[in-house]
């Protein structure tokens, strides 16, 4: 089997850096060309640092990172800190990363890599806001024939909104950019809230990383603990989502995963519900089919496959 070859858009973000992890820990199936940051949970020169951070945690110094969009394509960035603390990583005491940021710019990244790759080789892996893969998009629209699929995690349809009554965190930061990615005509594949608030962080769960005795292990506890009792308090739930390891467990075992192929549009226009991902589950309408939305996951398994492969780091 071919290796996936992949680039990371991320905003880290604990779960982010969960995500960034397992990518690294399968470098027999997955290989990351690089990761692009883009700001989000955090602004820009966090989100750039935090993950040289999380490589150099992994022990992968030779991964190139690019800094990418600062701000929303239109809008004023939204940020969640009070979710992930004021560093993005909170929860983990870990020193100021040596390797270098990358000169090039993000974009400049993605779009130089889809030229030089063979076509349709390459998969994107959205894991915050879209604005970097959009602008790629408008500067280069060449690039978009070249992609062989975008895996991402954001939005939601039956769980809806966690950042607003209507609209998921990711979405609702740069909708008009979502909006970009939507209509681009590319394979897609989500992974929505009702997805991931099914992967939960349970007690047993994070001691089980806890337990591998390694500096890997030891971070990811820490960062769970510290990220889960926002969800916990918000929610009443017994952990909280790991939204973005979603992606990359589904590059790894795609069968954990069940869902549909249906037409999903991004709302930008209405302040009630800007950043809605109006997903036609049901069919209801004649606008054809753009993204694969998954509906349901099997947490147990996917615990498992992630346990397994962070003790490889």
């Amino acid at each position: 089997m071919s290796l996936r070859k992949i680039i990371i858009d991320t905003d880290p973000g604990q779960d982010d850096a969960v995500a960034i992890l397992l990518a690294l820990s399968a470098p027999e199936t997955i290989d990351v060309l690089g990761i692009t940051a883009v700001a989000g949970n955090v602004p820009l020169p966090l989100t750039s640092k935090n993950a040289r951070v999380v490589c150099e945690l992994a022990g992968w110094t030779d991964i190139p990172v690019f800094a990418g969009c600062n701000a929303p394509l239109k809008r004023r960035l939204v940020t969640a800190e009070h979710v992930h603390g004021k560093t993005g990583l909170d929860g983990a005491d870990l020193p100021d990363p040596t390797m270098p940021l990358q000169d090039r710019h993000a974009v400049d990244f993605i779009i130089d890599t889809l030229r030089s790759e063979p076509a349709k080789t390459v998969t994107l892996c959205p894991l915050g806001p879209l604005t970097n893969i959009a602008t790629a998009m408008m500067r280069a629209p060449d690039i978009i024939s070249r992609i062989q699929e975008i895996v991402l995690m954001g939005g939601a349809y039956f769980e809806v909104g966690n950042i607003t009554p209507a609209a998921e965190f990711n979405i609702y930061v740069d909708p008009d950019a979502a909006d970009i990615v939507f209509k681009s005509g590319i394979s897609l594949t989500v992974m929505p809230l009702d997805v991931t608030h099914k992967v939960l962080t349970t007690p047993v769960r994070i001691e089980a990383f806890r337990q591998m005795g390694t500096p890997v292990g030891q971070t990811l506890a820490g960062w769970i603990d510290f990220f889960d009792r926002f969800d916990m308090e918000k929610y009443g739930s017994d952990g909280a989502p790991l939204h973005d390891p979603c992606v990359i467990a589904y590059l790894l075992q795609p069968d954990l995963f069940t869902g549909r192929h249906i037409n999903v549009q991004i709302e930008t226009g209405s302040d009630l519900t800007l950043g809605m991902t109006v997903a036609d589950w049901w069919g209801v309408t004649d606008h054809p089919p753009n993204a694969t939305l998954m509906g349901d996951v099997d947490a147990d398994g996917f615990f498992d496959l992630l346990t397994r492969q962070i003790a490889k780091l």
